[in-house]
């Protein structure tokens, strides 16, 4: 419920009709209706869609308050699941204003190929792979990462994550919005 709390929440503060927030992100109007009534859980890529058309980071969806110190405890966060639940994502530090940037941890189950849509120009990310190995596609360019390489890219171009293995595979996944 929390997504659909802030969708609406923003959705409100700015005016904005369900037809307009369809029309900046690309979702259907039932479907973000459905989201704002607590009816429907958006996928990842549904949720990455509505925070790059309302140009919001993706984690002020699953947050709910900023605190000074705290530890987190990667089971007691409830994953965001995608491509059938071979993907979860877990945020881990959720976006904060004052730092611009946030920290998911990302599982992929063997076969996962997740397609995650342009970002804003300016963005970036960061990929530290913890355990297994992935394959990053930039464009047109691909990449294999095994646990402890890392890769910084531009995100304001189609990128995909791949698990060409038989086992899960994870990586800490980092997105700066601004410097």
């Amino acid at each position: 419920m929390i997504i659909g709390n802030k969708l609406k929440a923003i959705r409100t503060t700015r005016n904005l009709s369900l037809d307009e927030v369809s029309k900046l992100t690309g979702v259907s109007k039932g479907m973000l209706g459905q989201i704002e009534r607590g009816q429907s859980n958006p996928t990842v890529s549904t949720l990455w869609k509505i925070a790059t058309g309302l140009k919001v980071s993706f984690s002020l969806f699953t947050y709910e308050n900023q605190e000074e110190l705290k530890i987190i405890c990667q089971n007691n966060i409830a994953p965001i699941l995608e491509n059938n639940d071979k993907m979860k994502l877990y945020p881990i530090f959720p976006f904060n204003a004052n730092n611009g940037f946030e920290i998911f941890t990302i599982e992929l189950e063997p076969s996962c190929n997740h397609m995650s849509p342009p970002h804003n120009k300016g963005v970036e990310e960061y990929i530290i792979v913890t355990d297994g190995e992935i394959e990053v596609s930039i464009a047109e360019k691909s990449f294999t990462l095994k646990k402890g390489n890392s890769i910084k890219f531009m995100a304001d171009k189609p990128h995909t994550y791949r698990n060409l293995t038989s086992t899960k595979s994870t990586f800490q996944n980092i997105i700066l919005y601004f410097k």
